[in-house]
C-alpha cells in the first residue's frame, strides 16, 4: 500500500507524488491539519480556509478513483513524524509519496519524517513538483546560486528550450479498499472563517483554477504586458492562490501559455512572455530560499542592512494597517486586501515602498501583515517581493529608488475608478483630486477622510539618509575619497 501525503498540491491532475503513488499500487491519501505552525507562519484565515474548501473538493475527486483521503493532525510539524509512521503502521504502508517543499521549517520536518520512516522501514520518495527546476540545478558558473533575476531567466530558456518539463497524467481509478475517507472539517479553531463574499471571489477546485487559466490563455494573455499594471482593469489572471495552494501547477500555467504563444518563449506574443517571466520570477524566490535560508529566517538577504534605524512607530503602522493613512492609493490597496484577500500586484509594491520608505517602518512588519490576510501568501513570493521593495533583497529597487504614491496613483489609476471602488467616500470627487484631496484643504474635512500621516518629500529625504548612512555605505565612501 502507498500512501500520498498531500501539502501544497491539492490537485488530480499534473501532480507528480500522486501518479508516482498511483503507478506502484493501491494508494490511501492523508493530509495533516497543523493549527499551530499555521499561526506561527501566520496563515492568513482566509488562506486556511481555502485549503480546506479545496480539500472537500478534491476529496471527492479522489473518491471517484476509490483513493480515500484521510485527515490527521499534527498541531506542530515536529509531530508529524510519529502521527504519520503511526498511520504507516496501521495501514501496513511500504512507501510514501510527497512533492517537494521549500523552506527551513519544510526542510527540516521532511528530514525528520524521512529518519523515522526509514528507521521501521519504510521508504520516503520526494518529487519534484511546484517548481520547474529542483533548486540547485540551476546555478551560476562558479556554483553559486543566482542573485540576479536577469541571469537567471536566462539559464531558465536554455533549459527550457532543451528540455519543456511534461504534465504528468492523472491516475486511473482503483480497485475499492476497505477505508473510507475521512470528513473534511469546515473550520479550524483559532482561524476565523471568512465572509461569504471573501470566499466568493476565490471558488474552489481544479475545474475552477482551470477555467481561470483557459481564459486567461485564450484571451487576456496578449493584453497582459499593457494592462497588469492597471489595478482598475481585469489584466491579471487571478489564479496566484491557486498556485499557492497547489490547485494548479506551474507546469500547467507554462504549458498553457506556450501554446497560446506557439510555443515561444522569447518571441511573439510579449503577453504571453511576460507572463512567463513572472512565472520564472516565482520560481527564482523559490530558489533563494533554498541557497539563502536566511531569508526564512526573518533575516535581509543583504546582511548589511540588518543595522537600518527602522522606526518604531505604531501608530503609523496601524494607520497603514487599517488603510487610513490619507493617501487614496495606499487606503484603497489596503482595503482591497482587507476585504477580498488579495491586493494588485503594482499595489503591493507602492504600499511596501511607502511603508519602508515613507515610514521608515521594517519591512517584516509589512510581510507578516500581508501573510496574516493574503490568499496566496507564499513565504518566497511574500519575502522576495518585500525585501524588493526595501532595497534589503535579492535583485531589489536600488535604496534610492522610491515610488511616490501620488504619481503612481495619477500614472496607474488616472481616472480614479480602482479608488473610488474601494473608497467609495472619495466618489464625488473629479479624477484629478482623488489622488490627493489633501490639496483640497479644509474644504474636504466634511467627508471624514483623514488628512495624510506623513509628508511625501521630508520622509523620502529621511529614507535616502538612512539608507546612505548605512556603516557599510560609509566605509565605501571614506576609501573612495
Amino acid at each position: 500500500m502507498q500512501l500520498i501525503w498531500l501539502r501544497s498540491d491539492l490537485r488530480l491532475h499534473d501532480n507528480t507524488a500522486l501518479s508516482a503513488a498511483a503507478a506502484r499500487g493501491p494508494s490511501v491519501a492523508v493530509y495533516l491539519l497543523s493549527p499551530e505552525q499555521w499561526q506561527a507562519h501566520d496563515d492568513a484565515p482566509c488562506k486556511v480556509d481555502f485549503w480546506l474548501r479545496n480539500l472537500s473538493v478534491l476529496s471527492r475527486t479522489l473518491g471517484e478513483l476509490n483513493i480515500p483521503l484521510l485527515i490527521r493532525t499534527a498541531s506542530r510539524w515536529d509531530q508529524a513524524p510519529k502521527v504519520l509512521l503511526d498511520l504507516c503502521l496501521q495501514l501496513n504502508i511500504d512507501a510514501v509519496h510527497v512533492n517537494e517543499e521549500y523552506g527551513v521549517h519544510e526542510s527540516r520536518r521532511d528530514a525528520a519524517v524521512a529518519e523515522r520512516l526509514n528507521s521501521n522501514g519504510i521508504a520516503l520518495h520526494r518529487y519534484l513538483d511546484q517548481l520547474l527546476f529542483k533548486p540547485g540545478t540551476v546555478l551560476t558558473k562558479t556554483g553559486t546560486y543566482f542573485q540576479v533575476f536577469s541571469q537567471f531567466r536566462k539559464v531558465c530558456y536554455d533549459r527550457l528550450h532543451r528540455s519543456l518539463p511534461s504534465l504528468v497524467k492523472a491516475p486511473m481509478a482503483q480497485s475499492r479498499l476497505s477505508i473510507d475517507s475521512d470528513e473534511i472539517p469546515a473550520t479550524i479553531e483559532g482561524f476565523e472563517t471568512p465572509g461569504e463574499t471573501l470566499r466568493a471571489l476565490w471558488p474552489a477546485g481544479e475545474a475552477e483554477a482551470r477555467r481561470r487559466l483557459d481564459t486567461f490563455a485564450d484571451v487576456q494573455i496578449d493584453y497582459y504586458k499593457t494592462e497588469r499594471d492597471f489595478p482598475a482593469k481585469p489584466g491579471t489572471s487571478q489564479l496566484s492562490a491557486y498556485l499557492a495552494a497547489g490547485v494548479i501547477s506551474p507546469r500547467q500555467c507554462l504549458h498553457a501559455a506556450l501554446q497560446s504563444n506557439q510555443g515561444e518563449f522569447e518571441s511573439g506574443k510579449v503577453g504571453a512572455v511576460t507572463w512567463i517571466n513572472e512565472l520564472l520570477w516565482r520560481e527564482f524566490y523559490k530558489h533563494i530560499l533554498v541557497g539563502y535560508p536566511r531569508v526564512s529566517r526573518h533575516r535581509a538577504f543583504r546582511p548589511e542592512t540588518e543595522a537600518l534605524a527602522w522606526r518604531d512607530a505604531p501608530d503609523e503602522l496601524a494607520a497603514w494597517q487599517e488603510a487610513r493613512t490619507g493617501l487614496p492609493i495606499i487606503d484603497a490597496a489596503m482595503r482591497q486586501l482587507l476585504e477580498t484577500g488579495w491586493m494588485h500586484n503594482r499595489l503591493r509594491m507602492v504600499v511596501a515602498m511607502f511603508l519602508t520608505k515613507n515610514l521608515l517602518i521594517d519591512w517584516r512588519e509589512g510581510e507578516r501583515f500581508f501573510m496574516r490576510h493574503l490568499i496566496d501568501g507564499d513565504l518566497a513570493a511574500n519575502n522576495g517581493g518585500w525585501q524588493w521593495s526595501s532595497s534589503t533583497g535579492t535583485d531589489s529597487a536600488p535604496w534610492f529608488r522610491i515610488f511616490n504614491p501620488l504619481s503612481q496613483s495619477e500614472k496607474f489609476d488616472s481616472e480614479g475608478l480602482f479608488i473610488k471602488h474601494w473608497l467609495p467616500e472619495l466618489a464625488s470627487l473629479d479624477k484629478k483630486d482623488v489622488h490627493n484631496p489633501a490639496n483640497l484643504g479644509g474644504l474636504f474635512g466634511v467627508a471624514g477622510y483623514p488628512s495624510p500621516i506623513v509628508n511625501l518629500s521630508t520622509s523620502r529625504a529621511r529614507a535616502l539618509a538612512a539608507f546612505k548612512n548605512l556603516p557599510s555605505r560609509q566605509a565605501a565612501a571614506e576609501s573612495n575619497e
